[in-house]
């Protein structure tokens, strides 16, 4: 199967994806070129460029083929013959039905099943291959909706679950798929072997022994020597001729019904005229008679009595006196037909199971016998033993092999000349048969054989004779021939899909550690693909033993059936709008019964191997999921996790949670720069500690415009925010807003950003540091209303002062304190930050210390103990420190930043003209240039408004320059003004505007300002005229940051209660400078604000 056949070459520049193809989807080029000719379709002509006309898409779904995606023929006429053939020829009977029996029949029923009805008795024999055979059948009815659910190319089985479950289960199922199939082979090389060895050829073993205890370990050896040579020889031919393989496959078929039809007619023939096969028996015991005609101890001979030869294996000598075996003495010898036939009434002895230990004899119930003594020895005796210990679960590990097969018309779905009617029909017609076959072949094996010949697996009591074959008419050696050819072409057959299976999956790209199996020759033939299938099988060969393998394949055949059910159940309950098969009659609890039937046998077989393989396929998985390619393929995983976030966003009450479920969910606003680049990575790195990869994190940013204007530039934003999302290892989502102003669309994400009851509580942003340089788009004013929102909207707010002095993932504190200064009760959020940042590595190893401040009438003493206590019954380990805060008198150095503080606000009311004062004083100059041009014709207008404009931006310019100097000389010299605050203001001046009057009172006023600033900074200011509520929060501001420099400066981190807004928006630009004096010398600072609820309890 080639990748391009069902996927495209390049991935969605949209998403990065790859998207699955189609025959007419985005494929308008084809017939473009008269495209537009004619005016019919004028009116659709823009759209033409991407969506192609209806008569262009009927055209490529007419001509749209699905050739077999196999290896290229070595023949020059091979390409040709492609290019001649339009679709594919096969019909349902030789495409699907065929190749299914042909899969299905196998080495089990020749080689497996007479003993399998032997040991468990005809009733639960039936009710193994019943529970097997209605497990495929299941599986078929899920198989035939999912491949009749649109076009299924080349690739069968693994394509339909790699495309209904996604690329993580479709890779780790398909290389399941794949290990079952290659085990298959070695399974079907072992059973020729054993047919060779034991029923066709048994001189040509190469190791042999003359001890029956050591016999079954040298058959071992003869399985591994012969089957490496034949898997080299099957690879060797596999490589060289692939087609020959193909054309063969009929012949094998022709043997196995061949076969089949002889069992059947030997039944019939055993009505009336039975086979002779007798058997010997010692009391109940059963003998092998490789080593001995007679059966009997004595044979007379012309009156004289003589020992047979198995006295000689009984006994030490051949005479009548020598000593022998106590329950050779004991018991006689007689002979009865193996085979009594149909009409004898056998039935009956053999409905219950007979299962043995290992090592044990043969034994016919019903029998008379008497027991020797409990010290003889039975080894080397000719007795027929049990090879392996025999249980329920065990024989239906053997026996489900048999059943398997049924993918192979889905797997030629590229051959077929109408995949959707014809793989439906031909499996379930090819799994109705088989079953039949084996539910039959039970019944009459049971009523045919003598009981302790079915037990016997290889035929020794009837002289190493295919047990089956003594049932066969006209000659045992038609099942034996039979047999033999087609376990070599099930070989083949294995050693042809498995590597083609492989390098389907390799070309995917799904799995990077295999994608070196995509190669192959020049002609297609997967020859690195092959050569690991050689190599996997030879494991298998290794094992040697034919019970050993069929359980593991078992297992690898269960799990991929299971996912088929699996995907047609998933599929059907979502009700998907592409889900339309036109094979009606399936049901989602027929896959749900299905998929259960195949997880029970699974463990039924064997709980260990299934353990094994469910823990290969969840190793591929998560491997997929972390280093695989992303695909896109619309599976029904995807559409899963998309119905079952919305069931649970259902289920999320809108309102808050309760306090012992609350976490932070953040909102984290991000500056982006011209470049869409984030200005502070370090706040992503951040929240990644503070989130620990747990709860909601939505990543925001605003852009200022038009959307329509934007799109290519918040496209680039987003890929910028996720990649470095990426980078710092946090786990969320992007939203990125075009706005008009940046201030609305701060407020756009703190009103929107979420979904239902997943919606965030509390927003984290960077403290903006040029928050006093007006031209910075995230203003104080943008600062201060952010605040004042997200109270608003209660939600708690962390602001992250000097955020790149923050640590980076990589970082680690190996010492420190996490320093909490609990000022007012915000709800807990003060505690539990430190708490969730201690869960990072970053931070692990930092203590929590937590400060708060007694006034002059608290005990300090009981405040301490009462903390102490609060922190106990929460579960957090913290040392407690109470500070004590006296009232005292307010300093100088207080009312001096609290003079600068307002003389800074009142002169920037002054200079900071809005936008629209400025549009009516250019006006007014418009005005008046309009009416003295009348009288001075010299003059321009529109020189004169440039002028204004000009000199109203020079001015704004100065003026703010000289109050930085200003401020600058003021922090450095001690004020000594006495003049009020209000003499610093200039005076506003109203008049009729000209050119000459308005450059006069440019100056006049520069220098009034220059000169009121000398008498200020020159004098003692009037403290009495301050405002006493600034002084008095300015006065907090200082001692608190007196007090939390002096106990917190070596602090790794500091969190501190963020003091609210004041109501009042005149004083939002002092709101600023206080926060500016409560933090500064602090490296990291996280100023906190709760939403008004409680986040923390000390209830379980």
């Amino acid at each position: 199967m080639r990748e391009q056949d069902y996927e495209e070459n390049g991935p969605n520049p949209r998403d990065g994806n790859a998207r699955e193809s189609s025959p007419f989807i985005n494929n308008a080029e084809l017939g473009r070129g008269n495209m537009y000719e004619g005016k019919n379709m004028a009116l659709f002509e823009e759209e033409m460029d991407s969506n192609p006309m209806v008569s262009s898409l009927l055209n490529k779904l007419a001509n749209y083929t699905n050739l077999t995606q196999g290896v290229v023929e070595h023949e020059a006429d091979d390409d040709s013959k492609r290019k001649e053939v339009k679709g594919p020829r096969m019909g349902t009977f030789i495409g699907v039905y065929l190749p299914c029996l042909q899969n299905i029949l196998g080495v089990i029923l020749f080689l497996r099943l007479t003993w399998i009805v032997g040991t468990a008795g005809v009733l639960e024999s039936f009710i193994i291959v019943f529970m097997c055979c209605a497990c495929t059948m299941l599986t078929a009815i899920s198989m035939s909706a999912i491949a009749t659910n649109g076009v299924v190319p080349a690739g069968g089985s693994y394509y339909m679950i790699s495309r209904s479950l996604g690329p993580e289960f479709g890779g780790a199922v398909g290389l399941c798929f794949y290990l079952g199939t290659t085990f298959a082979g070695a399974m079907y090389i072992l059973g020729t072997i054993e047919i060779l060895l034991t029923y066709i050829t048994p001189n040509a073993a190469i190791f042999k022994v003359t001890d029956v205890a050591e016999e079954s370990e040298a058959m071992l050896n003869n399985m591994r020597v012969y089957g490496t040579c034949i898997i080299i020889l099957m690879a060797i031919v596999v490589f060289v001729g692939v087609k020959y393989v193909n054309k063969l496959a009929l012949v094998f078929l022709a043997c196995v019904i061949l076969s089949i039809i002889a069992i059947y007619a030997g039944v019939i023939k055993s009505a009336f005229d039975p086979p002779d096969f007798p058997i010997c028996l010692l009391g109940n015991r059963t003998l092998s008679k490789r080593n001995f005609e007679v059966c009997a101890k004595f044979t007379e001979s012309n009156n004289e009595t003589k020992t047979t030869p198995l006295w000689g294996l009984f006994c030490d000598s051949p005479l009548l006196n020598a000593t022998c075996d106590d329950y050779f003495i004991r018991n006689n010898v007689t002979e009865i037909q193996g085979i009594p036939g149909i009409m004898s009434g056998v039935l009956a002895d053999n409905l219950w199971s007979a299962y043995s230990e290992k090592g044990s004899i043969v034994e016919k119930k019903d029998q008379p016998s008497v027991a020797g003594s409990e010290d003889s020895k039975m080894s080397g005796l000719p007795y027929v033993f049990t090879d392996i210990m025999t249980y329920f679960t065990m024989l239906v590990g053997i026996y489900f092999p048999s059943v398997t097969g049924i993918m192979a018309g889905s797997n030629r779905s590229g051959d077929l000349k109408d995949a959707q009617k014809s793989i439906p029909t031909g499996t379930i017609l090819a799994i109705s048969t088989t079953s039949f076959i084996y539910l039959s072949c039970i019944v009459l094996f049971g009523a045919c054989i003598e009981g302790v010949i079915l037990r016997d697996k290889f035929g020794e009591a009837v002289k190493g004779n295919l047990v089956v074959g003594t049932l066969a008419w006209p000659s045992p050696w038609v099942i034996v021939i039979g047999s033999f050819f087609s376990t070599c072409g099930a070989g083949l057959q294995s050693l042809t899909g498995a590597p083609r299976l492989l390098q389907a999956i390799a070309r995917d790209g799904i799995v990077p550690f295999i994608q070196i199996f995509g190669h192959g020759k020049a002609n297609g033939e997967p020859t690195w693909a092959l050569l690991l299938t050689a190599g996997i099988c030879e494991i298998g060969i290794l094992i040697a033993s034919l019970d050993s393998v069929a359980p593991i394949l078992s297992m690898f055949f269960l799990m991929c059936y299971m996912f088929v059910n699996l995907a047609c159940a998933v599929q059907t309950l979502l009700r998907t709008p592409n889900w339309r098969p036109r094979f009606k009659y399936y049901h989602w609890t027929l896959s749900f019964v299905g998929m259960s039937l195949c997880l029970a046998l699974m463990f039924i077989c064997s709980w260990y191997y299934a353990l094994i393989a469910m823990l290969i396929a969840g190793c591929i998985y998560k491997y997929i999921e972390y280093r695989g390619a992303e695909k896109e393929w619309g599976d029904g995983i995807r559409g899963l996790s998309l119905n079952a976030a919305r069931y649970a966003l259902l289920r999320v009450e809108d309102g808050p949670p309760h306090t012992k479920n609350w976490r932070p969910q953040l909102l984290v606003l991000l500056n982006l720069d011209n470049e869409q680049l984030v200005k502070h990575p370090r706040l992503l790195s951040f929240t990644s500690q503070l989130k620990a990869g747990k709860g909601l994190t939505i990543v925001g940013s605003v852009l200022q415009g038009i959307y329509l204007d934007k799109c290519t530039e918040t496209q680039k934003a987003e890929q910028n925010v996720k990649a470095l999302m990426s980078v710092e290892k946090t786990k969320g989502f992007c939203q990125i807003v075009v706005s008009p102003s940046f201030r609305d669309g701060i407020s756009y994400l703190i009103q929107s950003a979420g979904l239902g009851g997943m919606k965030h509580n509390t927003v984290l942003m960077a403290w903006p540091q040029s928050w006093k340089q007006t031209e910075n788009r995230f203003s104080w004013k943008n600062f201060v209303d952010t605040v004042r929102e997200t109270t608003a909207a209660q939600q708690a707010l962390l602001v992250a002062k000097n955020i790149d002095l923050f640590p980076t993932n990589q970082e680690r504190f190996t010492e420190g304190n996490i320093d909490v200064w609990w000022i007012v009760h915000d709800g807990g959020m003060l505690m539990l930050l430190p708490f969730l940042l201690r869960q990072h590595k970053v931070w692990r190893k930092c203590k929590m210390r937590i400060f708060t401040v007694a006034q002059m009438d608290d005990n300090s003493i009981q405040m301490k103990k009462d903390l102490q206590m609060f922190l106990y019954h929460l579960r957090l380990n913290a040392q407690v420190e109470v500070v004590e805060m006296f009232e005292n008198d307010i300093s100088a150095f207080t009312y001096e930043k609290t003079l600068m503080m307002e003389q800074r606000s009142q002169m920037l009311k002054q200079m900071q003209l809005s936008k629209n004062e400025r549009e009516r004083e250019i006006q007014s100059i418009r005005d008046e240039s309009r009416g003295s041009i009348r009288r001075e014709s010299y003059s321009s207008p529109l020189s004169i408004v440039q002028d204004a404009q000009a000199l109203l931006t020079n001015d704004y310019q100065e003026e703010e320059a000289q109050l930085i100097h200003d401020k600058n000389t003021a922090s450095r010299s001690a004020p000594a003004a006495e003049a009020s605050v209000a003499a610093a203001v200039p005076e506003k001046v109203h008049m009729t505007w000209t050119k000459e009057k308005f450059v006069a009172e440019k100056h006049k006023n520069k220098d009034s300002n220059v000169s009121g600033f000398k008498d200020i900074f020159n004098m003692k200011p009037e403290w009495e005229n301050l405002n006493q509520s600034n002084v008095r929060r300015m006065h907090t501001a200082v001692k608190l940051n007196g007090v939390v420099l002096n106990k917190s400066q070596d602090a790794q981190l500091v969190l501190l209660n963020m003091p609210g807004p004041p109501k009042n928006r005149k004083g939002d630009e002092n709101y600023m400078e206080f926060l500016e004096v409560l933090t500064e010398g602090l490296d990291r600072v996280l100023l906190v604000r709760g939403s008004g609820r409680e986040v923390i309890t000390i209830y379980s």
